[in-house]
C-alpha cells in the first residue's frame, strides 16, 4: 500500500496540485480549471467528467498546434481576435501557452492594432462577457455589485469609460475591449495572474450618434453623463474597491478623455495605487526609446530640442518625464522645459495664446504664432520630433526631409495607434532621411531594406514593455502610491535591455521575445526602489527579490487535479470490531 502511495506522489510531482470542489459539467465550462483533452483518466474520473470529453488525451503542445493551425486558417485579423478571445473564454492557461509561444506574432491581434478594430465592432465581436459593467445608474451599490464578481483576491484592475479608445475617439461600451487585452498583457508579458486581474467599464453612455443608432450595441444608450454625477460615480468605484480589495489594489485608469484624465490622475494619485497608463505608461516607453537612441547620436537628452505633434494626455506625460530625465542629468527645471515645444489643433503653443490649459501652458514659450507643422519645424529645428495627436500621415515628405536637412541623426517617433494615424510610415522616415532617421512607432511596422541592402527593424514604443512590468513590481512590493520615478526608472531599465545590436538593426526596444525578461527586471528595480525609501508595504523583505518575484509569476502549464491521496500504517487503518 505504501508503495502504490510513493507512485502516485511521484506520478504528479512534476506538477503542481490544484483542489477544486467543482465537478462535471462545472470543470469543463470554467476556463481557470478546464485542460479540455489534456485530463488524463484518473482525473477525468475523479472529477466525474469521464465520457464528457472524447477517448482520446492530448499534450499541451498538441493543443498548441491545434489552435495554431486554425489560426492560420482564418484570413482576416478579426477573426483570429475572436479565436484567441474564445480561447481565453474556454482554457485560459492554453490561451496564455499560445500568447507566450509567439508574443510577437500574437500580441498585435490581442492588443494594438487588432483590438482598435474589434472595439469598434465589439457588438459583433461579443461572445461572453467579461469583466465588470457599472453604469451611472448604479450609483450607490457599487460595493454590492462588487461581490457578484467571483474572485475574492483581486491585485490589478484596469478600468475605463470609453471616452477616447486609442485614436478612434468615443466607443462607449465597445471601449471594454481595451481592459480586457490590456490584462491579457499584464498575465502575457508581466506573469501577473490572471485570476488577480479584474477589467471594468464604467458605463456613463456615448456621445457617439453610430453607436446610439447601432442595433447592435451592448452599452447605455443615451448622452454621456457628465459633472457632479460623474465623479461621484468615480469617487464610489475607488472607495468600493479598495475596500474590498485593499489599498494595494492597483488601479489603472485607460483611455479616459484628456478633460478626465489629468484630472483625475490628480486626484487620485496620491490616495490609491493608481497610474494612468495613457499619460505615464505612454511617457515611460517613449522615454525608454529617447535614452536608447542617445546612445547612437552619442549626446545628452539636455542637448536636444523635442517637438510634439499633439498636446493631449500622451504628449503632456512624456514631456513631463523628459524634463524629470533632463533634471536627473543636472539640468534645471526652468531648462528642461525650455527644450520642449508643442503643437495642438490650433498651432504651436505660445505665451499669450488663447484657451491654454494649466498643463499646455508650462510648455508655452515666447515665440509668434505659428500654425502649419511644416513651417514650425523649419523654424524650431527640432531635433526630435513626436507624433501623438493621432494624425494619420502629418509626418509629410518635406517634414522628414527637412529633419534630415538640419540634423546627422534626427529621432522620428510616430507614436500614435492604430497603424492609420501613424504620423508616418517606417519605410517614409528612412527613405525621405536617407537611412539617417532614428524612428520609433506605436503600431508595429514590417522590416525596411534600404538602397544599400541594409535593412532596418523599425522599433515599437509599445505601453506592453512599461505596464506588465509595473503591474509586477508594484503588487509584488506591495506599493501604496505610483510616483513619477517609478515610471522613469522602468524607462532606464527598458533602456538598458537594448543591445548594441539590436541598435544596428535600427530596434530601440528589446526585441519583444524577451519582453517577460524585460518587465521582470523593472519589477525588481521598481521593488528594491520601494524597500530603499521605505514605500512597499510587502513584509518581512524577501532576502532575494527577483526569486520572491519569479515565484509570483504565472505559470501556463497545467495543474494535476488527482487527489493527493496517501495512506496510514497497516497498524492505524485496522477496522476495530
Amino acid at each position: 500500500m505504501q508503495g502504490a502511495g510513493k507512485a502516485a506522489q511521484s506520478r504528479d510531482a512534476a506538477r503542481p496540485l490544484q483542489l477544486t470542489m467543482k465537478r462535471g459539467y462545472e470543470v469543463l465550462r470554467d476556463p481557470h480549471l478546464n485542460k479540455g483533452m489534456a485530463f488524463t483518466l484518473e482525473e477525468r474520473q475523479q472529477l466525474n467528467i469521464h465520457g464528457l470529453l472524447p477517448p482520446c488525451f492530448l499534450g499541451q503542445d498538441v493543443q498548441v498546434f491545434s489552435i495554431l493551425k486554425n489560426f492560420e486558417r482564418l484570413t482576416s485579423d478579426l477573426d483570429r481576435y475572436i479565436l484567441l478571445m474564445s480561447l481565453q473564454d474556454r482554457n485560459e492557461k492554453l490561451f496564455y501557452k499560445v500568447l507566450t509561444s509567439d508574443i510577437e506574432r500574437f500580441m498585435p491581434i490581442v492588443y494594438t492594432p487588432t483590438v482598435g478594430l474589434a472595439c469598434q465592432q465589439y457588438g459583433l465581436a461579443f461572445r461572453r462577457p467579461r469583466g465588470l459593467f457599472i453604469t451611472i445608474h448604479d450609483r450607490g451599490h457599487i460595493a454590492t455589485m462588487l461581490k457578484s464578481w467571483p474572485e475574492n483576491v483581486i491585485k490589478a484592475i484596469v478600468v475605463t469609460d470609453g471616452e477616447r479608445i486609442l485614436g478612434l475617439g468615443d466607443l462607449g461600451c465597445y471601449g471594454m475591449g481595451i481592459p480586457v487585452g490590456k490584462l491579457a498583457l499584464y498575465t502575457a508579458c508581466g506573469g501577473v495572474k490572471p485570476h488577480e486581474c479584474l477589467p471594468v467599464m464604467l458605463d456613463v453612455g456615448t456621445d457617439n450618434e453610430a453607436l446610439l443608432k447601432d442595433p447592435l450595441y451592448i452599452g447605455l444608450r443615451h448622452k454621456r453623463i457628465r459633472g457632479q454625477a460623474y465623479d461621484d460615480l468615480l469617487d464610489e468605484f475607488m472607495e468600493a474597491v479598495t475596500s474590498r480589495y485593499g489599498m494595494n489594489c492597483l488601479i489603472q485608469f485607460e483611455d479616459f478623455a484628456n478633460a478626465n484624465a489629468f484630472r483625475l490622475l490628480h486626484k487620485y494619485r496620491n490616495k490609491y495605487c493608481t497610474f494612468n497608463d495613457d499619460i505615464q505608461g505612454t511617457a515611460s516607453v517613449a522615454v525608454a526609446g529617447l535614452l536608447a537612441a542617445l546612445r547612437i547620436t552619442k549626446n545628452r537628452l539636455s542637448d536636444h530640442t523635442v517637438l510634439f505633434q499633439g498636446a493631449g494626455e500622451a504628449a503632456l506625460g512624456i514631456a513631463n518625464l523628459i524634463v524629470m530625465a533632463m533634471e536627473k542629468e543636472g539640468v534645471s527645471k526652468e531648462a528642461a522645459v525650455k527644450r520642449i515645444w508643442m503643437v495642438d489643433s490650433k498651432g504651436l503653443i505660445v505665451k499669450g495664446r488663447a484657451s491654454l490649459t494649466a498643463e499646455k501652458t508650462r510648455f508655452a514659450h515666447e515665440h509668434a504664432e505659428m500654425k502649419n507643422l511644416e513651417d514650425i519645424v523649419k523654424d524650431i529645428k527640432p531635433s526630435v520630433l513626436i507624433g501623438v495627436a493621432a494624425i494619420g500621415g502629418a509626418f509629410t515628405k518635406e517634414i522628414l526631409q527637412g529633419m534630415a536637412a538640419f540634423n546627422k541623426r534626427p529621432i522620428i517617433f510616430a507614436l500614435s495607434n492604430p497603424t492609420s494615424k501613424a504620423e508616418c510610415t517606417a519605410e517614409q522616415c528612412y527613405k525621405y532621411t536617407e537611412g539617417r532617421g532614428i524612428f520609433a512607432s506605436g503600431s508595429p511596422f514590417d522590416p525596411v531594406t534600404l538602397p544599400n541592402g541594409k535593412t532596418l527593424y523599425p522599433g515599437q514604443g509599445n505601453n506592453s514593455y512599461v505596464f506588465p512590468g509595473v503591474a509586477l513590481g508594484v503588487t509584488a512590493c506591495g506599493l501604496k502610491h505610483i510616483s513619477e520615478d517609478v515610471f522613469l526608472t522602468t524607462a532606464e531599465v527598458i533602456a538598458e535591455q537594448v543591445s548594441e545590436e539590436n541598435l544596428q538593426e535600427g530596434r530601440l526596444y528589446p526585441p519583444l521575445v524577451t519582453i517577460q525578461h524585460v518587465s521582470l527586471k523593472i519589477a525588481v528595480r521598481i521593488a528594491e526602489e520601494a524597500y530603499r525609501n521605505n514605500t512597499a508595504s510587502t513584509y518581512p523583505q524577501p532576502k532575494d527579490l527577483e526569486a520572491f518575484i519569479q515565484s509570483q509569476i504565472y505559470s501556463t502549464d497545467y495543474n494535476s487535479f488527482v487527489a493527493d491521496s496517501y495512506t496510514w500504517p497497516e497498524e492505524a487503518m485496522k477496522v476495530k470490531l
